[in-house]
């Protein structure tokens, strides 16, 4: 039986949240700390709801996510993520996928079920995969979280973790708020993730 977590997190069963957490594991922290060294990044942008879009993707899957500010922010990101990567411009075989995530900005009411290749440590990943088990509309604490995680002493790394995240949607940081119900920081900008959450709630009650 599936868990009412998965079923509000867009996911059909427990078996596609595995099957996706096959995808999160894809890269080792050593090739994480090589820089993308030798890989080939293929990128593409688009316009969103949110401002500008930037998307980019290695053969495994999509290894990045940004949007809300300008290109060469966004390029910039990326490029100081995988700093020794070969990276491309406008890549049309990423045409649908970029298509998902501008769907997704517009009208939040699934899960971005998208192939990724991300790169963390054990501890990073296992945080990326339990933010993929918080429901659309619904929120977390970082302390609730970091329980979720196994680790209920470990709200820093967990803070840390989503801070981190490099496929922001795919991966939802923006459900994770602090102890007092604030917001907090988000890397895209707190008004985006104000913006993002008002949406999944307004969708997850229409649903319901």
């Amino acid at each position: 039986m599936e868990s009412p977590a998965v079923a509000g997190a867009g996911f059909g069963s427990e078996s596609r949240v595995y099957e996706k957490t096959g995808s999160l594991l894809g890269m080792t922290p050593g090739s994480a700390r090589r820089g993308g060294q030798g890989e080939q990044i293929r990128t593409a942008s688009a316009d969103s709801p949110f401002g500008r879009l930037l998307v980019g993707a290695t053969d495994k899957g999509v290894c990045f996510i940004g949007f809300a500010e300008p290109d060469d922010a966004l390029m910039g990101d990326l490029r100081r993520r995988f700093p020794q990567a070969n990276v491309t411009t406008d890549d049309p075989t990423l045409a649908d996928t970029v298509r998902s995530v501008v769907a997704f900005l517009r009208e939040p009411r699934q899960a971005l079920d998208l192939p990724l290749d991300l790169r963390g440590t054990a501890f990073q990943q296992r945080v990326w995969r339990t933010l993929c088990s918080i429901p659309a509309g619904e929120t977390r604490t970082y302390a609730q979280l970091a329980a979720m995680a196994g680790n209920p002493k470990a709200i820093r790394a967990v803070a840390r973790s989503c801070a981190t995240n490099p496929v922001s949607l795919a991966v939802p940081c923006h459900r994770v708020i602090g102890g007092d119900g604030s917001l907090t920081g988000y890397r895209w900008g707190v008004p985006s993730k104000k913006a993002l959450l008002e949406q999944e709630r307004r969708a997850a009650l229409a649903d319901g």
